[in-house]
Protein backbone atom coordinates (compact mmCIF):
# COMPACT_ATOMS: atom_id res chain seq x y z
CA UNK A 1 0.00 0.00 0.00
CA UNK A 2 1.44 3.34 -1.01
CA UNK A 3 2.06 5.95 1.68
CA UNK A 4 -1.06 7.87 2.63
CA UNK A 5 -3.44 5.55 0.75
CA UNK A 6 -6.22 3.91 2.75
CA UNK A 7 -7.77 0.59 1.83
CA UNK A 8 -11.47 1.41 1.57
CA UNK A 9 -12.85 -1.72 -0.10
CA UNK A 10 -12.11 -5.42 -0.47
CA UNK A 11 -10.66 -4.81 -3.93
CA UNK A 12 -7.99 -2.57 -2.39
CA UNK A 13 -6.91 -5.44 -0.14
CA UNK A 14 -6.86 -7.84 -3.08
CA UNK A 15 -4.67 -5.53 -5.15
CA UNK A 16 -2.13 -5.15 -2.34
CA UNK A 17 -2.25 -8.84 -1.39
CA UNK A 18 -1.29 -9.90 -4.90
CA UNK A 19 2.03 -8.08 -4.52
CA UNK A 20 2.68 -9.70 -1.14
CA UNK A 21 1.73 -13.37 -1.44
CA UNK A 22 4.22 -15.94 -2.71
CA UNK A 23 3.49 -16.49 -6.46
CA UNK A 24 2.85 -20.23 -6.06
CA UNK A 25 0.36 -19.62 -3.26
CA UNK A 26 -1.25 -16.72 -5.13
CA UNK A 27 -1.97 -19.00 -8.08
CA UNK A 28 -3.47 -21.51 -5.67
CA UNK A 29 -5.68 -18.99 -3.88
CA UNK A 30 -7.03 -17.10 -6.86
CA UNK A 31 -7.33 -19.90 -9.38
CA UNK A 32 -10.43 -21.77 -10.46
CA UNK A 33 -11.20 -24.92 -12.43
CA UNK A 34 -10.70 -25.31 -16.18
CA UNK A 35 -11.75 -22.12 -18.03
CA UNK A 36 -12.82 -20.40 -14.77
CA UNK A 37 -16.30 -19.66 -16.12
CA UNK A 38 -18.01 -20.26 -12.78
CA UNK A 39 -15.30 -18.32 -10.96
CA UNK A 40 -16.06 -15.25 -13.06
CA UNK A 41 -19.85 -15.69 -13.12
CA UNK A 42 -20.08 -16.06 -9.34
CA UNK A 43 -18.94 -12.45 -9.03
CA UNK A 44 -20.89 -11.26 -12.06
CA UNK A 45 -24.14 -12.66 -10.65
CA UNK A 46 -24.17 -10.04 -7.89
CA UNK A 47 -23.63 -7.25 -10.40
CA UNK A 48 -26.77 -8.14 -12.31
CA UNK A 49 -29.04 -7.16 -9.43
CA UNK A 50 -30.26 -3.63 -8.78
CA UNK A 51 -31.89 -2.28 -5.64
CA UNK A 52 -35.48 -1.03 -5.36
CA UNK A 53 -35.00 1.13 -2.25
CA UNK A 54 -37.67 2.01 0.24
CA UNK A 55 -37.46 5.64 1.31
CA UNK A 56 -38.64 7.69 4.29
CA UNK A 57 -38.21 4.83 6.73
CA UNK A 58 -36.75 5.37 10.18
CA UNK A 59 -33.34 3.74 9.88
CA UNK A 60 -31.61 5.82 12.53
CA UNK A 61 -31.08 2.72 14.66
CA UNK A 62 -30.16 -0.39 12.70
CA UNK A 63 -29.84 -3.93 14.04
CA UNK A 64 -27.50 -5.86 11.75
CA UNK A 65 -27.50 -9.05 13.81
CA UNK A 66 -28.97 -12.44 13.00
CA UNK A 67 -28.50 -16.02 14.14
CA UNK A 68 -26.70 -19.03 12.69
CA UNK A 69 -27.82 -22.39 14.04
CA UNK A 70 -29.12 -20.63 17.13
CA UNK A 71 -25.97 -18.57 17.74
CA UNK A 72 -26.20 -14.81 17.41
CA UNK A 73 -23.75 -13.12 15.03
CA UNK A 74 -23.18 -9.38 14.74
CA UNK A 75 -23.97 -9.20 11.03
CA UNK A 76 -24.82 -11.82 8.40
CA UNK A 77 -21.30 -12.42 7.08
CA UNK A 78 -19.35 -15.55 7.97
CA UNK A 79 -16.04 -17.05 6.86
CA UNK A 80 -15.90 -19.93 4.40
CA UNK A 81 -13.37 -22.75 4.83
CA UNK A 82 -10.20 -21.99 2.89
CA UNK A 83 -6.98 -24.00 3.02
CA UNK A 84 -3.46 -22.99 4.02
CA UNK A 85 -3.95 -19.65 5.77
CA UNK A 86 -0.27 -19.60 6.69
CA UNK A 87 0.44 -19.24 2.99
CA UNK A 88 -0.92 -15.71 3.30
CA UNK A 89 0.41 -14.83 6.76
CA UNK A 90 2.54 -16.62 9.38
CA UNK A 91 -0.24 -16.43 11.99
CA UNK A 92 -2.57 -18.34 9.68
CA UNK A 93 -5.93 -19.48 11.03
CA UNK A 94 -5.14 -18.10 14.47
CA UNK A 95 -5.31 -14.57 13.05
CA UNK A 96 -8.51 -15.35 11.17
CA UNK A 97 -10.13 -16.83 14.27
CA UNK A 98 -9.25 -13.80 16.39
CA UNK A 99 -10.67 -11.39 13.81
CA UNK A 100 -13.86 -13.43 13.44
CA UNK A 101 -14.33 -13.59 17.21
CA UNK A 102 -13.76 -9.85 17.60
CA UNK A 103 -16.58 -9.26 15.10
CA UNK A 104 -18.90 -11.92 16.51
CA UNK A 105 -19.16 -13.83 13.23
CA UNK A 106 -18.79 -17.54 12.58
CA UNK A 107 -15.67 -19.05 11.00
CA UNK A 108 -15.59 -22.34 9.11
CA UNK A 109 -12.22 -24.02 9.60
CA UNK A 110 -10.85 -26.07 6.71
CA UNK A 111 -9.63 -29.63 7.17
CA UNK A 112 -6.53 -28.21 5.45
CA UNK A 113 -6.05 -25.70 8.26
CA UNK A 114 -2.39 -24.98 8.95
CA UNK A 115 -3.13 -24.53 12.66
CA UNK A 116 -4.51 -27.19 14.98
CA UNK A 117 -8.13 -26.99 16.08
CA UNK A 118 -7.05 -26.80 19.71
CA UNK A 119 -4.74 -23.85 19.00
CA UNK A 120 -7.48 -22.06 17.07
CA UNK A 121 -9.85 -22.41 20.02
CA UNK A 122 -7.13 -21.28 22.43
CA UNK A 123 -6.46 -18.18 20.30
CA UNK A 124 -10.14 -17.18 20.20
CA UNK A 125 -11.98 -19.06 22.96
CA UNK A 126 -15.20 -17.06 22.58
CA UNK A 127 -15.38 -17.46 18.80
CA UNK A 128 -18.02 -19.36 16.86
CA UNK A 129 -16.63 -22.08 14.58
CA UNK A 130 -17.76 -24.90 12.35
CA UNK A 131 -15.42 -27.67 11.19
CA UNK A 132 -15.22 -28.43 7.47
CA UNK A 133 -14.75 -32.10 6.60
CA UNK A 134 -15.06 -34.46 3.66
CA UNK A 135 -16.56 -37.95 3.83
CA UNK A 136 -13.15 -39.58 3.39
CA UNK A 137 -12.69 -43.10 2.06
CA UNK A 138 -11.08 -43.94 5.35
CA UNK A 139 -13.96 -43.20 7.70
CA UNK A 140 -11.55 -43.04 10.62
CA UNK A 141 -10.24 -39.72 9.26
CA UNK A 142 -13.76 -38.30 9.24
CA UNK A 143 -14.40 -39.58 12.76
CA UNK A 144 -11.15 -38.12 14.09
CA UNK A 145 -11.87 -34.70 12.61
CA UNK A 146 -15.36 -34.71 14.11
CA UNK A 147 -13.97 -35.74 17.48
CA UNK A 148 -11.31 -33.03 17.36
CA UNK A 149 -13.94 -30.42 16.53
CA UNK A 150 -16.12 -31.51 19.41
CA UNK A 151 -13.17 -31.51 21.81
CA UNK A 152 -12.20 -28.01 20.62
CA UNK A 153 -15.74 -26.73 21.33
CA UNK A 154 -16.77 -26.10 17.73
CA UNK A 155 -20.44 -25.31 17.17
CA UNK A 156 -21.14 -27.27 13.95
CA UNK A 157 -19.83 -29.67 11.32
CA UNK A 158 -19.67 -28.52 7.68
CA UNK A 159 -19.49 -31.33 5.11
CA UNK A 160 -18.26 -30.47 1.62
CA UNK A 161 -20.31 -32.56 -0.82
CA UNK A 162 -19.18 -31.28 -4.24
CA UNK A 163 -15.77 -32.97 -4.34
CA UNK A 164 -16.32 -36.56 -5.42
CA UNK A 165 -13.12 -36.06 -7.41
CA UNK A 166 -10.64 -33.24 -7.46
CA UNK A 167 -11.42 -30.36 -9.82
CA UNK A 168 -8.97 -29.67 -12.64
CA UNK A 169 -7.22 -26.46 -11.65
CA UNK A 170 -4.91 -25.76 -14.52
CA UNK A 171 -2.50 -23.41 -12.78
CA UNK A 172 -1.99 -25.83 -9.89
CA UNK A 173 -1.20 -28.56 -12.42
CA UNK A 174 1.25 -26.32 -14.26
CA UNK A 175 2.95 -25.42 -10.99
CA UNK A 176 2.68 -28.95 -9.55
CA UNK A 177 1.56 -27.04 -6.46
CA UNK A 178 0.77 -29.92 -4.15
CA UNK A 179 3.98 -31.81 -4.77
CA UNK A 180 5.97 -28.63 -4.23
CA UNK A 181 4.14 -27.88 -0.99
CA UNK A 182 4.71 -31.36 0.39
CA UNK A 183 8.34 -31.84 -0.74
CA UNK A 184 9.93 -28.37 -0.73
CA UNK A 185 11.23 -27.49 2.77
CA UNK A 186 10.48 -23.84 2.05
CA UNK A 187 6.77 -24.67 2.33
CA UNK A 188 6.99 -26.85 5.45
CA UNK A 189 4.95 -24.25 7.35
CA UNK A 190 1.90 -25.30 5.30
CA UNK A 191 1.64 -28.66 7.05
CA UNK A 192 -2.07 -29.07 7.77
CA UNK A 193 -4.48 -30.89 10.06
CA UNK A 194 -5.49 -33.55 7.55
CA UNK A 195 -1.85 -34.43 6.80
CA UNK A 196 -1.22 -35.04 10.48
CA UNK A 197 -4.22 -37.34 10.73
CA UNK A 198 -3.32 -39.30 7.61
CA UNK A 199 0.16 -39.94 8.96
CA UNK A 200 -1.08 -41.29 12.28
CA UNK A 201 -0.76 -45.05 12.56
CA UNK A 202 -4.51 -45.52 12.72
CA UNK A 203 -5.04 -43.94 9.28
CA UNK A 204 -1.61 -44.36 7.70
CA UNK A 205 -1.50 -44.08 3.92
CA UNK A 206 1.44 -44.54 1.58
CA UNK A 207 1.56 -41.59 -0.78
CA UNK A 208 3.18 -42.01 -4.17
CA UNK A 209 5.95 -39.46 -4.33
CA UNK A 210 4.63 -37.89 -1.13
CA UNK A 211 2.20 -35.93 -3.26
CA UNK A 212 -0.44 -34.08 -1.30
CA UNK A 213 -2.64 -34.28 -4.38
CA UNK A 214 -2.39 -38.08 -4.18
CA UNK A 215 -3.39 -38.00 -0.53
CA UNK A 216 -6.50 -35.95 -1.27
CA UNK A 217 -7.40 -37.98 -4.34
CA UNK A 218 -7.22 -41.22 -2.37
CA UNK A 219 -8.91 -39.84 0.72
CA UNK A 220 -11.97 -38.20 -0.87
CA UNK A 221 -14.64 -40.78 -1.58
CA UNK A 222 -16.43 -40.77 -4.94
CA UNK A 223 -18.94 -43.35 -3.70
CA UNK A 224 -20.59 -41.25 -0.98
CA UNK A 225 -24.36 -40.85 -0.82
CA UNK A 226 -26.83 -39.24 1.54
CA UNK A 227 -26.49 -42.34 3.72
CA UNK A 228 -22.97 -41.16 4.54
CA UNK A 229 -24.35 -37.77 5.58
CA UNK A 230 -26.79 -39.56 7.87
CA UNK A 231 -23.86 -41.53 9.30
CA UNK A 232 -21.97 -38.30 10.09
CA UNK A 233 -25.08 -37.02 11.86
CA UNK A 234 -25.16 -40.19 13.95
CA UNK A 235 -21.56 -39.88 15.11
CA UNK A 236 -21.88 -36.28 16.27
CA UNK A 237 -24.39 -34.30 18.27
CA UNK A 238 -23.30 -31.07 16.55
CA UNK A 239 -25.53 -29.44 13.91
CA UNK A 240 -24.60 -30.50 10.38
CA UNK A 241 -24.36 -28.19 7.35
CA UNK A 242 -23.68 -29.42 3.81
CA UNK A 243 -21.67 -27.24 1.42
CA UNK A 244 -21.96 -27.50 -2.35
CA UNK A 245 -25.71 -27.81 -3.01
CA UNK A 246 -26.78 -25.90 -6.15
CA UNK A 247 -30.23 -27.27 -7.06
CA UNK A 248 -33.65 -27.54 -5.50
CA UNK A 249 -33.67 -31.31 -6.02
CA UNK A 250 -30.47 -31.76 -4.02
CA UNK A 251 -31.70 -29.34 -1.37
CA UNK A 252 -34.79 -31.50 -0.83
CA UNK A 253 -32.59 -34.59 -0.52
CA UNK A 254 -30.42 -32.75 1.99
CA UNK A 255 -33.45 -31.83 4.06
CA UNK A 256 -34.68 -35.43 3.92
CA UNK A 257 -31.27 -36.55 5.19
CA UNK A 258 -31.76 -34.37 8.26
CA UNK A 259 -29.21 -31.62 7.69
CA UNK A 260 -29.49 -28.43 9.71
CA UNK A 261 -28.13 -26.08 7.08
CA UNK A 262 -27.14 -25.76 3.42
CA UNK A 263 -24.29 -23.60 2.15
CA UNK A 264 -25.09 -22.89 -1.50
CA UNK A 265 -21.61 -22.95 -2.99
CA UNK A 266 -19.63 -23.76 -6.12
CA UNK A 267 -16.40 -24.36 -4.17
CA UNK A 268 -15.07 -20.97 -5.20
CA UNK A 269 -15.29 -22.04 -8.85
CA UNK A 270 -12.63 -24.67 -8.14
CA UNK A 271 -14.50 -27.93 -8.78
CA UNK A 272 -16.86 -28.38 -11.77
CA UNK A 273 -16.53 -25.44 -14.12
CA UNK A 274 -19.67 -24.04 -15.80
CA UNK A 275 -21.97 -24.88 -12.89
CA UNK A 276 -24.56 -22.28 -12.04
CA UNK A 277 -23.32 -19.34 -9.96
CA UNK A 278 -24.29 -19.81 -6.30
CA UNK A 279 -26.31 -16.59 -6.16
CA UNK A 280 -28.33 -17.76 -9.17
CA UNK A 281 -28.94 -21.12 -7.49
CA UNK A 282 -29.91 -19.57 -4.16
CA UNK A 283 -33.65 -18.82 -4.76
CA UNK A 284 -34.28 -22.36 -6.01
CA UNK A 285 -32.61 -23.89 -2.95
CA UNK A 286 -34.45 -21.57 -0.57
CA UNK A 287 -37.79 -22.46 -2.16
CA UNK A 288 -37.02 -26.18 -2.02
CA UNK A 289 -36.56 -26.18 1.78
CA UNK A 290 -39.30 -23.63 2.52
CA UNK A 291 -41.34 -24.78 5.49
CA UNK A 292 -38.49 -26.79 7.00
CA UNK A 293 -36.01 -25.83 9.72
CA UNK A 294 -33.08 -25.99 7.30
CA UNK A 295 -31.10 -22.73 7.19
CA UNK A 296 -29.64 -21.60 3.85
CA UNK A 297 -26.42 -19.64 3.35
CA UNK A 298 -24.44 -18.72 0.23
CA UNK A 299 -20.81 -18.11 -0.74
CA UNK A 300 -18.94 -17.31 -3.94
CA UNK A 301 -18.33 -13.82 -5.33
CA UNK A 302 -19.20 -11.79 -2.21
CA UNK A 303 -17.06 -8.64 -2.26
CA UNK A 304 -19.20 -5.84 -0.77
CA UNK A 305 -21.70 -5.24 1.97
CA UNK A 306 -24.28 -4.59 -0.75
CA UNK A 307 -23.61 -8.13 -2.00
CA UNK A 308 -24.52 -9.44 1.45
CA UNK A 309 -27.79 -7.53 1.34
CA UNK A 310 -28.54 -8.95 -2.12
CA UNK A 311 -27.89 -12.47 -0.83
CA UNK A 312 -30.29 -11.95 2.05
CA UNK A 313 -32.89 -10.47 -0.29
CA UNK A 314 -32.74 -13.72 -2.29
CA UNK A 315 -33.32 -15.77 0.83
CA UNK A 316 -29.94 -16.48 2.39
CA UNK A 317 -29.60 -16.27 6.15
CA UNK A 318 -25.96 -15.20 5.78
CA UNK A 319 -23.28 -14.77 3.12
CA UNK A 320 -19.85 -16.39 3.50
CA UNK A 321 -16.54 -15.01 2.25
CA UNK A 322 -13.42 -16.96 1.26
CA UNK A 323 -10.79 -15.20 -0.84
CA UNK A 324 -11.35 -11.76 0.81
CA UNK A 325 -10.11 -13.32 4.07
CA UNK A 326 -6.91 -14.43 2.34
CA UNK A 327 -6.38 -10.91 0.97
CA UNK A 328 -6.90 -9.49 4.44
CA UNK A 329 -4.47 -11.96 6.00
CA UNK A 330 -1.78 -11.06 3.49
CA UNK A 331 -2.21 -7.37 4.30
CA UNK A 332 -1.64 -7.68 8.02
CA UNK A 333 -2.80 -10.92 9.61
CA UNK A 334 -5.49 -10.37 12.21
CA UNK A 335 -5.51 -6.62 11.53
CA UNK A 336 -6.06 -7.25 7.82
CA UNK A 337 -8.95 -9.66 8.32
CA UNK A 338 -10.42 -7.21 10.83
CA UNK A 339 -10.17 -4.53 8.15
CA UNK A 340 -12.05 -6.70 5.67
CA UNK A 341 -14.83 -7.39 8.17
CA UNK A 342 -14.98 -3.72 9.19
CA UNK A 343 -15.48 -2.68 5.57
CA UNK A 344 -18.13 -5.29 4.83
CA UNK A 345 -20.04 -4.50 8.01
CA UNK A 346 -19.99 -0.76 7.32
CA UNK A 347 -21.07 -1.29 3.70
CA UNK A 348 -23.84 -3.63 4.77
CA UNK A 349 -25.09 -1.13 7.35
CA UNK A 350 -25.09 1.67 4.76
CA UNK A 351 -26.91 -0.50 2.23
CA UNK A 352 -29.54 -1.35 4.84
CA UNK A 353 -30.06 2.32 5.64
CA UNK A 354 -30.29 3.35 2.00
CA UNK A 355 -32.81 0.61 1.19
CA UNK A 356 -34.97 1.45 4.22
CA UNK A 357 -34.13 -1.57 6.38
CA UNK A 358 -33.82 -1.11 10.13
CA UNK A 359 -33.12 -4.80 10.74
CA UNK A 360 -32.40 -7.93 8.71
CA UNK A 361 -36.04 -8.98 9.05
CA UNK A 362 -36.95 -6.10 6.70
CA UNK A 363 -34.84 -7.53 3.88
CA UNK A 364 -36.88 -9.41 1.29
CA UNK A 365 -37.10 -10.16 -2.42
CA UNK A 366 -38.91 -6.88 -3.17
CA UNK A 367 -35.67 -4.97 -2.53
CA UNK A 368 -33.89 -6.18 -5.67
CA UNK A 369 -34.50 -6.83 -9.34
CA UNK A 370 -32.45 -8.63 -11.97
CA UNK A 371 -31.47 -5.88 -14.41
CA UNK A 372 -31.67 -8.30 -17.35
CA UNK A 373 -35.38 -8.75 -16.67
CA UNK A 374 -36.28 -5.06 -16.47
CA UNK A 375 -38.72 -3.87 -19.11
CA UNK A 376 -37.04 -1.74 -21.74
CA UNK A 377 -38.97 1.44 -22.44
Amino acid sequence: MSHGTRRVCVDDYEKDAKSIIDPLMLDYYQGGADEEITLKESRAAFRRYRFRPRILRDVSNRDLSTTILGHRIAFPCCISPTAFHKGAHPDGELATAKAAASHDVMMAVSSSSTCSLADITKAAPTGLRMMQIYPFKNRKITELLVQQAEKANFQAILVTVDAAVYGKRRQDLRNDTFKVVITNPAYAFLRCVIMDLIEEDVVRATAEGDSLLWIYAQSIDASITWEDIKWIKRISALPLVVKGVLTGEMAREAAAAGVDGILVSAHGGRQLDSVIAPLDALPEVVEAVHGTNVEVYVDGGVRTGADILKALALGARAAFIGRPVIWGLACGGETGVTGILDILKDEFSRAMALTGCANVGCIDRSLIVDKTKLCRL
